[in-house]
């Protein structure tokens, strides 16, 4: 793969336009670019003019990489990620963060919209993620690549307290409730069926989706501090009788909660990266 030459090319055009060199990475999933417009001197291109980056096709993800200033520190943000479901190889859906990796970034925050698996949780809260069940292709399957990590990469403490304890604190501040909770990661593109919420809740997932766990595999195996949250966009309580997933919906529902999130990634990133 050509980790180096996409690093390389990401690192020119942020020198070239007098930028820091970033230090944290976002991936912003369905419905939650918002965040983007938020990114001091903002640097934008689309994948299309990233070397090796895919398209990304999915629905509510722009396709652009940001580097800027955010919270006052250099990062760079994905507006979409790629995902298996598009096609892609766990490979291709991986690239960007083995190319962070390669840029010497040190902590990756990801988002998502999700799902309501316990029925505690509504539509527009957000859930910071404590840990993951996974239902998708390991990414780290194949030959390992022992420049960014071992063959074996432990999982046991996956999302960081530290920076879960740190968000907690701003939100407190803030007066902004958290769920925290357990993310389930399947491949799509289909909506779970009722038996698949069923068995998730009783297997201890809070939420579901399709995306997220293969970037945070990978990060961890490259030695990232990750921080992860959902925001619930629809609940497996509602289902049934009439009532369907819809995409639109997932997207107009994380919209609306997207201002929050955003804010307490800024004061996270200002307060604790």
């Amino acid at each position: 793969m050509n980790y180096d030459e996409t690093a390389e090319y990401i690192k020119g055009r942020i020198a070239g336009a007098g930028l820091g060199q970033p230090r944290a990475a976002i991936v912003l999933g369905s419905g939650l670019g918002k965040l983007g417009e938020r990114i001091g001197n903002a640097l934008v291109f689309p994948y299309a003019e990233v070397p090796h980056f895919k398209a990304s096709t999915a629905v509510g993800h722009k396709g652009n990489l940001i580097a800027g200033t955010l919270g006052g520190k250099p990062v760079l943000a994905m507006q979409g990620r790629f995902h298996y479901y598009e096609g892609y190889t766990m490979q291709e859906v991986t690239y960007p963060v083995r190319v962070f990796a390669r840029m010497g970034i040190k902590t990756l925050l990801v988002s998502n919209a999700a799902g309501a698996v316990n029925p505690d949780y509504r539509v527009g809260d957000l859930m910071l993620i404590t840990d993951h069940i996974n239902f998708m292709p390991n990414p780290l399957v194949g030959p390992n690549l022992d420049d960014f990590g071992p063959r074996f990469p432990d999982m046991t403490e996956v999302y960081s307290s530290r920076l879960r304890q740190a968000a907690h604190a701003e939100a407190a501040r803030m007066g902004l409730p958290l769920r925290e909770g357990v993310y389930v990661a399947g491949t799509g593109p289909t909506y779970e069926t009722l038996a698949e919420y069923r068995m998730y809740r009783v297997m201890g997932g809070d939420a579901c989706g399709m995306s997220t766990v293969p970037e945070v595999i990978v990060a961890r195996h490259s030695g990232m501090e990750v921080f992860g949250m959902s925001v619930i966009t629809n609940q497996a309580a509602d289902l049934g009788n009439g009532v369907v997933n819809d995409g639109d919906d997932v997207v107009r529902a994380a919209d609306q909660a997207a201002d929050r999130m955003t804010e307490l990634f800024v004061k996270l990133l200002s307060a604790s990266v």
